[in-house]
């Protein structure tokens, strides 16, 4: 099911007359969740790239850090939902910038977990009040009502949305 109408009647199109599926990429949400994702990403990462010299990846691993210390590059992957080997490269570009320490859990000494070091957090500080604000100008557009149904239907996507989706596989 479409989000939107298409523009295009169905079956129409260069790859509907070669025989060939059709799948129009404007209209299919997950596409679009993506793209707008990015987009908005790459525009707040502009502000905090040329200041700071942090990646997206890098500056996640720190968001969370900063909301969930003490977590392993896995856990930070999890929260994230980025691949681990991208996680395990922001992690050490982060150690050697001394932005994020890593420490052997008290716990359970075969575990390493992670945490933003003094100097993370004072970069932490500095960014996420940057973050907000750029989130905050971003649903200024949206009014009241449409903040409270598109948090609805996040919430709704991510829970049984993906679970049906997962189920369907």
């Amino acid at each position: 099911m479409s989000v939107s109408p298409s523009h295009e009647v169905p079956g129409s199109g260069p790859a509907a007359d070669a025989g060939h599926a059709q799948l129009d990429l404007e209209h299919f949400l997950p596409y679009r969740l993506s793209v707008l994702s990015n987009r908005v990403s790459q525009t707040i990462a502009d502000m905090y790239q040329k200041r700071f010299g942090l990646a997206i990846t890098e500056w996640r691993v720190m968001a969370v850090l900063g909301r969930f210390p003490d977590l392993s590059a896995n856990e930070v992957a999890e929260r994230t939902a980025m691949d681990k080997v991208a996680v395990s490269r922001a992690v050490a570009k982060l150690l050697e910038r001394s932005l994020i320490k890593r420490e052997i859990h008290s716990d359970d000494r075969r575990r390493s977990v992670l945490a933003l070091s003094e100097v993370g957090y004072t970069v932490y500080d500095e960014i996420a009040p940057m973050a907000l604000a750029a989130e905050q100008r971003l649903i200024a557009t949206l009014d009241e009502q449409e903040r409270t149904t598109l948090d609805r239907l996040m919430h709704k996507l991510a829970g049984p949305g993906l679970a049906a989706l997962r189920d369907g596989a």
